[in-house]
């Protein structure tokens, strides 16, 4: 069998700057109006949110108006400082759902949630309420204002991660059909006799204990999971790559052995180099969305 690829120090450099300067020349591009949009949708909820309670004064009279509606929930959320994620909101809140049914059958449960969010109102942003004083117009302009930034800003951050991320598995697929593999459903994979036949791979399927993006079955039987990682800074970096991808990778290799399986990653975006030779150190081979020649050569090499 051909081993996977083990990139030299000199290497994973060169191709770590030409992975910053893609993602620089894409952001820079990036068009401003998908944030724009994103703004002038989110100011309006919040505009709602303050108008429906009163600029939060009647939030225990009004709370199911606001919580009974999705935008407005999420609205709602980034009253607190930091805002609140909605899964943390239902364990803060001991909540099992957050459904306009279960909240109108539970008063009990709305009364929780005004007050977790209460608790960790933004003071910043809401003086007033803190102080137990109508807000000037100036107040409330400002408060809008800087929460439908922080909602249109965490909107675009996340679909950059979604979008590059889903871009990657595109071209990685076409990549593999390119080189004659079929895609086959998704699926559990407990034991590699569950995996795809030879020159075929899925999306997204449990591998073990652990999900993969992409499951490919090599020419020569091994099966060979590809991560797609899309960082946006070199902090990042360490939770989708060494705290993710690359501890995947060390389980895989326990659980289906070192000759079965070949961990591996597609990166996009923004990493320290000493978090690339790390990964790769752990078991991880590592490619490039920036050309993926390399992945295309390695895997038509294990054809008999």
């Amino acid at each position: 069998m051909i081993d996977p690829p083990v990139w030299t120090k000199g290497q994973l450099e060169a191709d770590r700057a030409k992975a910053s300067a893609a993602f620089s020349k894409e952001r820079l591009e990036e068009p401003l109006e998908d944030y724009l949009e994103a703004f002038d949708e989110y100011q309006g909820y919040v505009e709602e949110v303050l108008e429906t309670t009163v600029d939060l004064s009647a939030l225990d009279t009004t709370a199911l108006d606001v919580l009974g509606d999705p935008h407005l929930l999420e609205a709602f959320r980034y009253l607190a400082a930091p805002p609140i994620s909605q899964d943390d909101l239902k364990v803060l809140a001991d909540a099992g759902s957050l459904s306009k049914g279960v909240l109108q059958a539970s008063p009990d449960l709305v009364q929780r949630l005004v007050g977790v969010v209460r608790q960790v109102l933004d003071r910043r942003r809401f003086a007033w309420v803190v102080e137990n004083r109508e807000p000037t117009e100036a107040e409330r302009n400002a408060a809008v204002m800087a929460s439908a930034a922080l909602m249109a800003a965490s909107r675009t951050q996340t679909r950059r991660r979604t979008l590059g991320k889903d871009q990657q598995e595109a071209m990685v697929k076409e990549a593999l059909k390119a080189l004659g593999f079929t895609e086959v459903a998704s699926r559990r994979i407990p034991n590699i006799s569950h995996a795809p036949a030879p020159g075929e791979f899925c999306g997204e399927s449990v591998l073990g204990n652990r999900k993969g993006d992409i499951i490919v079955r090599l020419w020569d039987h091994r099966v060979m999971p590809i991560e797609c990682k899309v960082s946006n800074s070199s902090t990042n970096s360490v939770k989708r790559l060494n705290n993710d991808a690359a501890v995947k990778a060390a389980s895989w290799k326990v659980d289906f052995g070192l000759r079965q399986v070949v961990p591996s990653a597609v990166l996009g975006g923004v990493y320290k180099l000493h978090n690339l030779l790390d990964a790769q150190d752990r078991g991880l081979t590592i490619f490039w969305a920036h050309d993926l020649q390399p992945l295309t050569d390695w895997i038509a090499s294990t054809k008999p």
